[in-house]
């Protein structure tokens, strides 16, 4: 587990010496000698890192292997934690000036007084230096050499590997695959598509891809004129590959292989698979394709002779599926984990099938249940731990045993190490970078779903993200999330309702989160406390420490143990003010452990005070206190000049003292006090130029200087302010209006009582053309006309307004709504006419307002992807029910808010009569009764 630290490192080391060539410019040479010794090794260490997991695996002596490895990860530890060190070294005694004089003099002096620690840290440099070239000269000791060549010990260690045996199920064997396996014959055999067609099987490690594709290409392989099934290695070399598939059609068909085929380049090959395929209608399997580009070896090879050529990809990556659509017409087929009935179906036909009348007895079906939700519908695992059960006594103590330990099972047990090794495959292909990314899930605690905001924001603050041109360190670590989600190891628990589509929460599946769990301690990523209990016990070298459920007695014992710098601390479901108030005061107390600290969470603890001195954590860059009972922010808080997020949502911090102006690098400030407050900022707050989200800052209780600073934030992303006074529209407009990259707006005007002030925000003459969602709540006379001007806004809120013109007319050229609601607000007019083609994205429409409307329609072909739609309150002037509903197919969702009682029949459904939407699964009715009360009637 090297390979990621180094990558980390060597990553740092560039940054650094571009960024800090000034800090550095002492050991420019020493670091960069540093640099190129540790590149030089580091294209080895993928190899390196699996042959030592292989060796630990099977209980292969390592011959000192592990300890280089071991040895060259804690290297790359140190030479970060020296570079941290002189940074905050630096900082706090820079060079003196040149310039003789008092002053100069004084500062000489004190340099004088601090050249022990430069010469200290020089030291350190120097040794670190010595020590990797080092580990370097060593690596041939252990097979790892430059010369090309690859080590073979991995690849000799055996294992067992139950995808071979999906190439030799039994029909009744197989479980769960009707459905695909149908739709799947249906796509390959479809007469009416003649041209080539790249179907994509794509899942997680385990799910029975191959599997699936072998029945439904044993089932249909003899309707083509020729065949082939091809298992694609993660290092093929594209030439092989070709001959393979020529070899299988003519193998396929008992025909004589081409002469001279194995002398052929690739260009030779393509033009001879052509040539064989001009006439033919084709079916190829590739399984098991990593490479997301491979669409490009065989797109040529594979030609497209409009007789229905039928080409099908199993992978665990969805990149490859999309690649393929550059030239072909593609299916995708995204197979997801058996239902339960289809998981105790496999299960019980493993683990009984030669007793018990293949049945579980009635004293193991508990038990047999409980260690089945553990396998979360994964076929592999399940047939695995099926498998290893079936050669066990079929006692209940011999089934707890394996409930019980069913963890480290997965480690040791042949049965079970297969599981750990295949899903260890997509893991070990992933960049060092990604690798960080995904071990970071195993911070939080399993089956937690993870806001994918709060994800990211900690992998940029531990350095895992780096910088591309023209984009934001947010945006690339979108795009690290997707990947991961691409590669199907990250599963989306929710997504954001607009055009980005971006994943909102997400989590790893369980199996996943063991194997990761096993990393993440063997690379010494993070150290977990949960429930009493420690992860490893010895002196503890770890970046990281995750504190669950755990007692003030095992964390106390913990921190004595810990013999490096951590880096990031994160608390979950703690619910003891005292061993949190600890951990905040020891992480002041204990600088040796904890100075270099970048991440600190305390989210939805009940922490209430924060240590004064908090500012000497130097290098802190995320510091989260949402959810807290934390009433302020000590002052020492303008000492974290490299913080980048700082959250105090939902605590109970009202207002930000004054020294926060000093962290020009904060990009994001969260503020949201409980009972709904704003925060309050003071003057300077316009020196944070790299600001990206300020929310929610309220305007009541700032003046108008510190109004007019906001025009300088030209980077916003996501601006939310609340208590907006009328007086201030105008010059909040103007400071809008400079915010060219702003994606997010809500405003909410000042209210007394019930009562809400006028939003003035009608002179803005060029809004952010980025907007993407816009919330406005106060008094509107009508809506400002640059909204019709924002194409690219997905989600728009407006509540609380009189309006005077119909807002459906006015609104219906924003082609890219997704979200649209309308509340509270007053309207009155005739009718509302959605036109045919009116919000063609749209998919949720919220009309719980006061329209004083008579007749509301929907016409034919208007709101087609509407999913979400809630009417009402409905006014005794509307005299029928929306008519057009029936024309909304994808409508999936429908509730009336206070209908008329005389108009409830009209959608009931009575005797004969069907109700008003046949297809909408969910309708419900909250309706009048005898004019006081309200009846809910679900349909």
């Amino acid at each position: 587990m090297a390979e990621t630290a180094v990558g980390f490192v060597i990553n740092y080391l560039t940054s650094s010496l571009t960024k800090e060539a000034n800090l550095l410019r002492s050991f420019h040479s020493e670091v960069l000698g540093i640099k190129h010794d540790l590149e030089s090794i580091q294209w080895l260490l993928k190899e390196a890192d699996q042959r030592a997991e292989a060796e630990s695996d099977t209980g292969t002596p390592s011959d000192g292997f592990q300890p280089w490895l071991k040895q060259l990860r804690e290297v790359s530890f140190r030479i970060e934690d020296v570079i941290d060190e002189y940074k905050i070294h630096f900082a706090q005694h820079p060079p003196h000036e040149s310039r003789l004089n008092i002053k100069s003099l004084c500062k000489l002096a004190g340099c004088i007084v601090k050249l022990k620690p430069r010469h200290r840290i020089a030291s350190h440099i120097q040794d670190l230096k010595i020590e990797v070239h080092n580990i370097k000269d060593r690596r041939t000791t252990y097979g790892l050499d430059t010369t090309g060549e690859r080590s073979t010990t991995a690849a000799a260690v055996s294992w067992y590997d139950p995808r071979k045996g999906a190439l030799y199920l039994e029909e009744s064997e197989v479980v769960g695959i009707e459905s695909p396996r149908d739709e799947l014959i249906g796509w390959l055999l479809d007469d009416q598509q003649s041209q080539r067609t790249a179907i994509s099987i794509v899942g997680m490690g385990g799910l029975g891809k191959t599997t699936l594709a072998k029945k439904v290409y044993d089932s249909v392989k003899e309707k083509f004129d020729c065949h082939a099934w091809i298992a694609v290695s993660q290092s093929y070399q594209k030439e092989e590959l070709l001959k393979d598939v020529m070899k299988k059609f003519c193998e396929g068909n008992n025909e004589s292989i081409p002469k001279g085929i194995d002398a052929m380049d690739e260009e030779a090959l393509t033009n001879k698979l052509r040539d064989f395929l001009q006439k033919k209608r084709y079916v190829v399997i590739f399984d098991d394709v990593w490479k997301v580009d491979f669409w490009g070896d065989i797109e040529h090879a594979l030609l497209d002779n409009k007789n229905g050529g039928r080409i099908v990809i199993t992978t665990r990556n969805l990149g490859v599926a999309d690649f393929c659509k550059i030239s072909s017409f593609v299916y995708v087929l995204e197979l997801q984990p058996l239902p339960p009935e289809k998981a105790w179906e496999l299960f019980c036909n493993k683990v009984f099938r030669f007793g018990h009348g293949g049945h579980c007895p009635t004293d193991l079906m508990e038990l047999s249940h409980k260690i089945l939700y553990k396998c979360h519908g994964v076929p592999l695992a399940i047939v695995a731990i099926a498998g290893l059960l079936s050669t066990k006594n079929k006692t209940v103590d011999e089934w707890r045993k394996l409930h019980d330990c069913l963890s480290s099972e997965l480690e040791s047990n042949p049965h079970l190490i297969c599981i750990k090794r295949i899903l260890s495959l997509s893991y070990n292909d992933l960049p060092h970078h990604l690798k960080s990314c995904l071990l970071y899930f195993g911070i939080y605690p399993k089956a937690y779903s993870i806001k994918s905001s709060r994800l990211i924001r900690q992998w940029i603050a531990e350095g895992f993200v780096n910088e591309k041109k023209n984009k934001t360190l947010d945006e690339v670590a979108y795009e690290y999330l997707n990947e991961l989600i691409y590669r199907r190891l990250v599963q989306v628990s929710r997504v954001h309702e607009d055009l980005t589509g971006k994943p909102k929460e997400c989590r790893i599946h369980d199996l996943l989160c063991e194997v990761v769990l096993r990393k993440m301690q063997d690379s010494r990523f993070c150290h977990i406390l949960s429930e009493n209990v420690s992860t490893f016990s010895e002196n503890l070298v770890t970046r990281r420490l995750s504190i669950a459920n755990t007692s003030n007695d095992v964390f106390l014992n913990s921190i004595d143990q810990i013999s490096c710098q951590v880096r990031s601390i994160l608390t979950f479901n703690i619910g003891d003010r005292v061993l949190l108030l600890d951990i905040c005061n020891i992480l002041i107390t204990k600088p040796k452990n904890f100075k270099l600290l970048k991440v600190l969470d305390f989210e939805d603890g009940p922490l209430d005070y924060v240590h004064e001195d908090i500012g000497n954590l130097f290098h802190l860059r995320y510091l989260s206190l949402r959810n807290t009972k934390v009433k302020m922010l000590p002052s020492s808080i303008g000492k974290l000049v490299n913080l980048e997020t700082l959250d105090v949502k939902q605590s109970f911090i009202s207002e930000i003292p004054a020294e926060i102006n000093r962290l020009r690098k904060l990009r994001h400030l969260f503020g949201y006090a409980h009972g709904r407050r704003g925060i309050k900022v003071q003057v300077g707050i316009g020196c944070l130029k790299f600001l990206q989200t300020l929310q929610v800052l309220s305007m009541n209780e700032i003046d108008v200087d510190v109004i007019k600073e906001l025009r300088n934030l030209t980077q916003m992303r996501k601006l939310v302010i609340q208590q907006l006074r009328t007086e201030d529209g105008k010059l909040v407009c103007e400071c809008i209006e400079k915010m060219i990259h702003l994606q997010q707006l809500e405003v909410t005007a000042t209210r007394s009582g019930y009562e809400f002030e006028i939003i003035d925000l009608e002179s803005m003459s060029s809004p952010p053309r980025f907007l993407q969602r816009l919330c406005l709540q106060g008094r509107l006379s009508g809506l400002p006309e640059w909204i019709t001007k924002l194409q690219n806004l997905s989600r728009l809120w407006i509540c609380w307004s009189e309006l005077e013109y119909d807002p459906i007319e006015t609104l219906k050229f924003l082609n890219n709504l997704v979200e649209l609601r309308f509340g509270n607000n007053t309207y009155q007019g005739e009718q509302l006419r959605f036109e045919k083609g009116v919000f063609p994205k749209l998919k949720i429409l919220d009309l719980t307002a006061s329209f004083v409307v008579k007749t509301l329609i929907i016409e034919e072909g208007a709101l087609a992807n509407l999913e979400k739609l809630y009417i009402g309150p409905c006014s005794p002037h509307m005299e029928e029910v929306p008519s057009g509903i029936h024309h909304l197919k994808n409508l999936k969702f429908l509730i009336f808010f206070d209908l008329p009682e005389e108009l409830v029949d009209t959608i009931r459904p009575q005797g004969e009569h069907r109700r008003i939407v046949e297809h909408v699964p969910l309708i419900i009715v909250r309706y009048m009764f005898e004019g006081q009360s309200f009846n809910t009637l679900r349909l």
